[in-house]
């Protein structure tokens, strides 16, 4: 009888003790290791880090709206981080968790963590949570993510790009048909933009993505999209030990919807696989699944095991991941770049002076115009400095490394607020906060003092292999817009840019006052 109540007594001794030296014991150990170097910020309180003060700042924010043609989103979009900033300095310490989080603003520091240091950081693993939401090359580190970015290279070349064109043309004609007959005759109409450009682009990726099974993919599109908004509140208990695996109605949802779309996907590969096997038609769509298949089973071809390619369950994880890096994110920029050229009428003017001058009124764009709408690109990568889809990055150490000065041990997030880098005024001159394109008018790289500091897509290696798509996309939904329609703020447009995760979205959507141009 003694003997168990000992062995009980020391389990539970361990297990204490395991606790304690995650909860409180380690994150103490961190928390001097940094600030013996200079650094400050909030201090761990509690195994839920900074997540309740973030929640409040949150709701602080959300309860006010931001003057119109004001550009100065950071306060509004990441309280949190603003107040530690300002209250601590640019690289300040917060709470993720147990986990300490050190901002990085410095654009060369930017820079080392996302390409030359790729040893020595890791990207931020959410577990169960990453894994329902999509399993694609975005989450994968080392020879995986290698394996993964060879295979999927082929099927984002622009050659392969400037197949899907017509794809991207007709999910806009569909939007612009659609807002004529709104906007029929000379009266003006109120539209919100975000639901229709979150449309429009859920088309262009469920085309482009899964081309003749297009009515599943737009299925899958609304279930990731609803995925998403689930994720989101989940991350907010994310610090709750085993909160995950608890049955709550959303976290059940969750199961459900992961469920549903691996299925569809699951479904339409069989298909896929059957045809190209048999050389049989619709196996090699001009596709992004298409092409990604053929480029696996290419990898795949010899007796060298070691050139074996991605399973079933990753190319589903790749297809997820499609949905959330080609829709979400295009959505935002054309969203936002809707409402900025509203309050620049101007550019706005010059923008659709450019695009009737390579068009014309009624032709549909092709690829070489697209490349050259010069001021159409400006205007873009204005936008996406000042409203940047993605605001910020997160990486953790790997092992102990040094970097611009400060020694980090291994366990602590290096948070890369995107947003804030792109708005700082040391970076990009004291009107970092107006809308002014022409400072790209030589190039990304002499936009900035400290040059290259524009990162929407990220940096390095690991940039998004994406971005060729988004850009394409954007600039043909924005030129068949401007081809037809000016555009104004509608009065009941409030402005109010919010972070849903890490995605940039407007508050209170996004309503402009549509005429058609003449």
């Amino acid at each position: 009888m003694l003997l168990p109540m000992l062995l009980y007594a020391v389990t539970i001794a361990v297990l204490a003790c395991v606790v304690l030296e995650w909860a409180w014991w380690r994150p103490r150990r961190l928390d001097r290791a940094l600030r013996s170097q200079g650094l400050r910020g909030t201090a761990y309180r509690s195994l839920a880090g900074d997540a309740p003060l973030n929640e409040q700042l949150n709701r602080d924010a959300r309860s006010w709206t931001m003057p119109l043609r004001r550009h100065d989103i950071v306060p509004r979009a990441m309280p949190l981080f603003d107040r530690v900033m300002k209250e601590h300095g640019k690289m300040s310490i917060t709470w993720l968790g147990p986990v300490p989080r050190v901002t990085i603003t410095k654009p060369e520091l930017v820079r080392e963590v996302l390409s030359t240091k790729a040893g020595q950081f890791e990207k931020v693993k959410l577990g169960r949570l990453q894994r329902m939401l999509h399993n694609g090359v975005g989450s994968h580190e080392g020879e995986k993510w290698a394996k993964h970015r060879r295979i999927m290279n082929p099927a984002f070349h622009l050659e392969k790009l400037k197949r899907m064109l017509p794809a991207f043309a007709a999910c806009c004609t569909e939007l612009v048909h659609g807002w004529e007959g709104l906007a029929a005759g000379d009266a003006p109409c109120e539209v919100d933009v975000w639901p229709d450009m979150q449309n429009l682009t859920g088309d262009v990726i469920s085309r482009a993505a899964f081309g003749s099974s297009y009515l599943e993919g737009r299925r899958i599109f609304q279930l990731q999209a609803e995925q998403i908004e689930l994720t989101v509140l989940a991350m907010n208990k994310i610090h709750v030990p085993g909160y995950l695996f608890l049955p709550t109605r959303a976290n059940r949802r969750m199961k459900q919807v992961a469920a549903e779309i691996e299925r569809i996907l699951k479904g339409i590969i069989a298909r896929r696989e059957h045809a190209l096997k048999a050389g049989l038609a619709g196996g090699s769509d001009d596709d992004l699944l298409g092409l990604l298949m053929e480029s696996n089973m290419a990898h795949c071809r010899g007796d060298d095991k070691s050139n074996a390619g991605i399973t079933t369950d990753d190319v589903i994880g790749e297809c997820k991941l499609f949905y959330i890096a080609g829709s979400e994110t295009t959505s935002v920029l054309l969203t936002w770049t809707m409402v900025v050229l509203s309050m620049h009428p101007d550019w706005q003017d010059r923008a659709r002076e450019e695009v009737l001058r390579v068009f014309g009124a009624s032709t549909t764009p092709d690829y070489d115009g697209l490349s050259r709408l010069r001021i159409v690109t400006m205007v873009l990568y204005e936008v996406l400095r000042l409203y940047t889809p993605l605001t910020a990055l997160q990486r953790k150490t790997y092992r102990p490394t040094e970097l611009g000065g400060i020694r980090y041990p291994a366990g602590v997030v290096l948070m890369l607020p995107l947003l804030s880098v792109h708005h700082d005024k040391d970076v990009w001159g004291a009107d970092a906060d107006e809308f002014r394109p022409d400072r790209f008018a030589e190039g990304i790289s002499k936009a900035s003092a400290d040059a290259p500091a524009f990162f929407p897509f990220g940096w390095g290696p690991r940039i998004c292999i994406g971005q060729n798509f988004a850009l394409l996309e954007a600039k043909m939904g924005l030129a068949m817009i401007l081809q037809r329609f000016s555009f104004d703020l509608s009065p009941s447009y409030a402005h109010a840019p919010f972070a849903v995760g890490p995605l940039l979205q407007p508050q209170h959507g996004a309503q402009v006052i549509l005429k058609r141009h003449q």
